[in-house]
């Protein structure tokens, strides 16, 4: 029973090593990288988990080895309790047969012993499932980490990148760049015409040679964009070469944008829902003021698109004043450490996100990220306002979006083809 009792403690204990291995990607050396809000930079991670199951595997697998040799060793002391239990019995009945009454007393002594051993045989048993059970997990684990040691090698065959790829050619925006010979959407440095520097933007460059400059994007909820007025002047979230992250450009390069050329640009907003469904709306013209005027937002008309103009207002049946007073068109930027909207209250203080505010909105692409799309007043929180990503021409102010895209393009380019040609990237995922 000692042997049988030390050898369980043993295989218990090193199930509590196994489980508390420190992870091996979890320090940072000094040659590796570390993520930040500055764009350019990857962290090798594939090769670092590779190297972590090559370093780790042969101490786990020695583990696995000795738990199953403790095993054995328990299952034996096993059978050796039965078939202790069994003499013990047949002993009984031989003495009741010699001689009952001496061995009456004696007999109910042994049978009570035989019944607390076969309690602790069965406790003994239970214990040995669950190790067998623990044993059977860690295997399956072993299975899925080599299975997953495979797949890195094979993509660590490749050397890891540690810079993000960013296309050569530069213009004044994304349509310069495509007019300069850019075929593809990625990374590129742009400098408009009363920009001080170049800066970092994504371009969307389709197939009939529209470049796209993507001012905002919303895809999975992962940057909080409940920002003060200093992120949304400068931009904040990551840029990415597979446009696979979220992002506000910043109203500075926005502003720059938007003023630089003779031929006017249009605003595209591409939304999608939470059954899949695609949307767009266009405006005509589209400038976005200096700091000065607290980066204003003007357009000259509502150019089309499927998801109705929401900034033009939206009467919600609360009030008759209703979409004059959600009207967005010429209304300045708000944020909730400054407030330019018409509201008596902070619109984009109780909204959790810097918007054109007016008193207050029947469009916000930089609401709050519901997953599943619906949200009640509850859910807005102790203020209930509707706070979501709203394009209330489409759905109901109380279904927030799951993607969105704002994007600028000069005119004379979405015109190519008619005016739904340049839907075709995003309709068709080219």
């Amino acid at each position: 029973m000692t042997a049988f009792s030390h050898a369980v403690a043993y295989i218990l204990f090193l199930c509590t090593l196994a489980s508390a291995q420190p992870r091996g990607d979890y320090s940072i050396s000094q040659d590796s990288c570390s993520p930040s809000d500055g764009f350019g930079q990857y962290c090798p991670t594939t090769c670092g988990v590779a190297d972590y199951l090559y370093r780790y595997k042969p101490g786990v697998v020695r583990d696995l080895n000795e738990m199953e040799e403790l095993l054995l060793e328990i299952a034996n002391l096993t059978r050796g309790a039965q078939d202790k239990v069994f003499y013990l019995r047949d002993t009984e009945k031989q003495a009741q047969k010699a001689s009952p009454d001496l061995y009456i007393r004696k007999s109910s002594s042994m049978l009570d012993d035989v019944l607390r051993f076969e309690k602790s045989i069965l406790t003994q048993e239970e214990q040995i499932y669950e190790l067998q059970s623990i044993l059977a997990a860690n295997e399956k684990r072993i299975t899925d980490l080599r299975q997953m040691s495979l797949q890195l090698d094979a993509k660590c065959k490749m050397p890891c990148k540690d810079t993000v790829e960013i296309q050569t050619i530069t213009g004044k925006d994304c349509q310069d760049i495509a007019n300069k010979g850019g075929k593809v959407s990625g990374l590129y440095y742009v400098q408009p015409a009363r920009a001080p520097t170049p800066f970092l933007v994504y371009c969307e460059i389709d197939k009939f040679g529209r470049g796209w400059t993507v001012l905002q994007r919303r895809r999975d909820g992962s940057v909080d964009f409940n920002r003060k007025w200093v992120p949304y002047k400068e931009g904040f979230g990551y840029l990415s070469p597979d446009d696979s992250t979220e992002f506000w450009l910043g109203n500075e390069k926005i502003h720059l944008l938007s003023v630089q050329s003779t031929v006017p640009y249009v605003l595209r907003m591409e939304m999608v829902d939470w059954e899949g469904t695609k949307r767009y709306a266009d405006y005509a013209m589209f400038k976005l003021a200096p700091e000065a005027d607290q980066y204003r937002l003007t357009y000259a008309y509502y150019f089309g698109g499927e998801a109705g103009d929401a900034f033009d207002g939206f009467d919600f049946g609360d009030d008759p004043s209703d979409k004059f007073y959600t009207a967005h068109n010429g209304m300045q930027f708000s944020t909730a450490d400054r407030d330019n909207d018409k509201y008596q209250g902070n619109c984009a203080k109780q909204d959790g996100s810097g918007w054109w505010m007016n008193r207050c909105h029947a469009a916000h692409l930089n609401g709050k990220y519901y997953t599943g799309g619906k949200y009640t007043a509850k859910d807005a929180g102790p203020n209930g306002f509707d706070n979501g990503i709203i394009w209330a021409t489409w759905h109901s102010r109380w279904y927030s979006l799951k993607q969105t895209t704002m994007k600028i393009i000069p005119i004379n380019r979405i015109q190519t083809g008619g005016q739904q040609g340049g839907l075709d990237s995003f309709d068709k995922g080219i």
